[in-house]
């Protein structure tokens, strides 16, 4: 088992791709803390995981992030990983997009990783050799219709990595994966930005190269090799997953 015995905090652990990372890191033999808004999904992946413990809470909230932290080291002893999936879209042009809604993309998809790295990474530098995945997205690299928080807030994160990949080596592997178009809620709440949804979505799958969405185990897949010794020699580095979508 390739993560047997690791702890590992996931946030965005109730849906999508945090959900599917919790589950494939479970089945390697992690030992997870959930984190999540919904308490509904929570409790029950936590029922359905082996070695599991949910917290529902804020993650832009920094006692949260710290409450996160503590859950592992007194259920489980220590701290191995991080796997960072909380992410909101923030949809709406610079002119048209309220402050506040600016302000709350930025704190879920950038503040929230600084804050739980900021009370992990004490304990990630105490074991062998820690990790830190921040689950990104395309959107670091290519510009899409009124999603000026959402991809400001994913190049930001992949700027945040690169810094604490330099500042925490060797001890902690610091890396980003940047998926494309993958089938979550997310997908189909971002295609809102367009006129006709459906169409936008339809679009994405054919612009790419393997014509088809990705899903969250491709996702998963990834993350668990990102975080394995399969991958022991790569840090700083942010890794797309987008079907070829950059490429056309």
């Amino acid at each position: 088992m390739k993560l047997k015995d690791k702890v590992c905090i996931v946030t965005g652990a109730t849906s999508g791709m945090g959900k599917a990372i919790a589950r494939a890191f479970s089945m390697e033999g992690a030992k997870l803390v959930l984190s999540g808004r919904n308490q509904e999904r929570g409790q029950a992946l936590e029922k359905e995981l082996a070695k599991a413990v949910f917290l529902a809470g804020d993650i832009t909230d920094p006692s949260y992030n710290e409450q996160l932290v503590s859950t592992a080291m007194e259920r489980f002893g220590k701290l191995d990983m991080l796997s960072l999936n909380a992410g909101i879209l923030g949809l709406g042009n610079v002119k048209e997009l309220p402050i506040s809604e600016w302000h709350k993309t930025i704190n879920t998809n950038l503040s929230s990783i600084f804050y739980l790295s900021k009370y992990a990474v004490p304990h990630l530098q105490n074991g062998e050799q820690g990790h830190i995945l921040i689950n990104a997205s395309i959107a670091a690299f290519k510009s899409f219709p009124n999603h000026p928080a959402y991809c400001a807030s994913k190049a930001a994160a992949l700027a945040l990595m690169k810094q604490m990949a330099v500042d925490y080596a060797p001890k902690v592997r610091v890396n980003a994966i940047c998926p494309g178009p993958v089938d979550t809620p997310l997908l189909w709440d971002s295609a809102k930005a367009f006129n006709n949804p459906e169409t936008a979505v339809e679009k994405a799958k054919e612009a790419t190269l393997l014509k088809r969405l990705g899903t969250p185990e491709d996702i998963a897949k990834l993350a668990l090799f990102m975080v394995s010794e399969d991958s022991s020699w790569i840090t700083g580095t942010a890794i797309t997953i987008d079907g070829g979508i950059l490429n056309v």
